[in-house]
């Protein structure tokens, strides 16, 4: 019996073995394998399929792959991989389907498979929007139809250098001898780092550096700014640089600077967003809604054209390709590149960074200073009291601030000349999202409580 549960709205993900096991993987492998047939159009599809370093990815990888070959599909195993590196490897060589078998930052109990499909040599993610829907329906019915035939296997050993091959040639950067710690977390960070310090003179302090699926150290998940404490203080400690922090199946990153401070993701955005507009500023950066003002003022200044999308890696990409825009960052830490299909680059952000920090021969806590015109909260989570629906908070936050201007693309935001905040409705989570900016921190402040309390007296709970 398969849990419906574990459909997600960016992926199929649950506890391992109870929720997600090698039994009813291969049920959802034969309904992965239906749905691309029909929407591709094609019956014999090329699979690109990778796994992180999670104790049970090995099983649950080699039923997807036997269950992929039993019913005549291809298989491109790459190995142990980060998901930007599927992505990669799947757009670059216009492979048909690419999976990755991950549970992202989940802890170690869980996994779970991100899929994604190019067509019509676009991008596109499998999520609730697109196709999540269908393989669950086909799974739980036990409605396949496949015929069994013998695929091809094909293994592919290099598809992480090539990937940091692709990105460096991209930015040619110049990198000086930085001392920099990282923390990987014990996961997929660590062949990603590798790859990229093979080709770079820096001294690196490696921290919980060995592949670890038991994440004995800390969960893999940066967004949780108590798995950076050991980093930081590393860094103090060792007058290092900076420090770089990964996620468990690479897709994230975030920078903490000389000081020991936390980068906020919208300015690394900015940082990469200025880089792209110097060699053309005629493109199209698209900004995240929680936090729109530091990279809005950038893009702006340098002559850029600003568009806004909705949370949600998925939903980025699918927005990236349609106006044709150069670049996304989104303030959990994922970045988003034209070049690699509208999915995210890890290594290029690196890059990147190492060559702004080399060019500018400044402390990255000084560059972020020059770039900072607004100040953050960090992201509140609340749970509804259960007399209240997110559409009834929403139109009760409408009446609170009528004279806001308004704006319903994600959730619900509201903008003065000078503060602006954003409520949203998770989409992996029944939580409630706060998200809020201003001109200065201490208006940030003020204003926080001030949405806070309000959210509170409607009965609002506060994770």
């Amino acid at each position: 019996m398969i849990n419906p549960k574990i459909f997600k709205a960016y992926d199929i993900r649950g506890i391992y073995p109870n929720e997600i096991n090698e039994n009813n993987v291969e049920a959802i492998t034969k309904a992965i394998i239906k749905f691309f047939i029909e929407e591709i159009n094609k019956k014999n599809l090329n699979f690109v399929v990778g796994y992180d370093m999670r104790l049970s990815s090995p099983k649950i990888f080699e039923t997807v792959k036997n269950t992929l070959l039993k019913y005549g599909q291809n298989v491109i195993d790459i190995g142990l991989s980060t998901t930007p590196t599927v992505y990669f490897y799947t757009y670059q060589h216009k492979h048909d389907v690419g999976i990755q078998i991950s549970a992202s930052h989940n802890p170690k109990e869980y996994n779970g498979i991100k899929m994604l499909f190019i067509k019509d040599n676009k991008l596109f993610k499998v999520s609730a929007d697109l196709g999540i829907d269908k393989i669950k329906n086909y799974s739980i019915k036990n409605n396949f139809n496949l015929e069994e035939k013998h695929g091809q296997l094909i293994q592919v050993n290099n598809a992480i250098q090539e990937e940091v091959d692709y990105a460096y040639k991209l930015i040619n950067p110049k990198i000086k001898n930085f001392k920099i710690v990282v923390d990987p977390a014990n996961a997929m960070g660590i062949p990603l780092l590798n790859e990229i310090f093979k080709r770079v003179n820096c001294q690196l302090i490696k921290l919980n550096y060995t592949l670890d699926g038991s994440f004995p150290a800390h969960e893999a998940n940066p967004l949780k700014f108590e798995t950076l404490k050991e980093l930081q203080n590393k860094i103090i400690q060792e007058k290092a640089d900076f420090g770089i922090a990964t996620d468990g199946d690479g897709d994230r990153v975030f920078f903490i600077d000389e000081q020991g401070v936390i980068i906020p993701s919208t300015i690394i955005s900015s940082i990469i967003a200025k880089e792209i507009l110097s060699k053309n500023n005629n493109e199209t950066i698209l900004v995240d809604v929680r936090y729109i003002k530091n990279i809005s003022n950038l893009v702006k200044k340098m002559g850029g054209k600003v568009d806004y999308n909705r949370i949600g890696h998925s939903l980025i990409t699918k927005k990236l390709n349609e106006v044709g825009g150069a670049f996304s960052g989104e303030s959990s830490g994922h970045y988003f590149f034209r070049e690699t299909g509208g999915a995210e680059s890890t290594v290029r952000v690196i890059f990147h960074i190492l060559d702004v920090l080399t060019k500018e021969n400044k402390p990255l806590s000084q560059i972020v200073k020059d770039l900072m015109t607004s100040y953050e909260s960090g992201e509140y989570n609340f749970k509804l009291p259960e007399n209240l629906n997110k559409e009834l908070l929403f139109e009760k936050i409408k009446k609170l601030y009528p004279e806001g201007k308004l704006n319903l693309l994600d959730g619900i935001s509201i903008d003065f000349p000078n503060w602006r905040f954003n409520i949203r409705a998770s989409n992996t989570e029944p939580l409630i999202r706060l998200n809020l900016e201003s001109d200065n921190q201490r208006l940030t402040n003020e204003k926080l409580n001030e949405v806070k309390n309000k959210l509170l007296e409607m009965g609002c709970e506060e994770e």
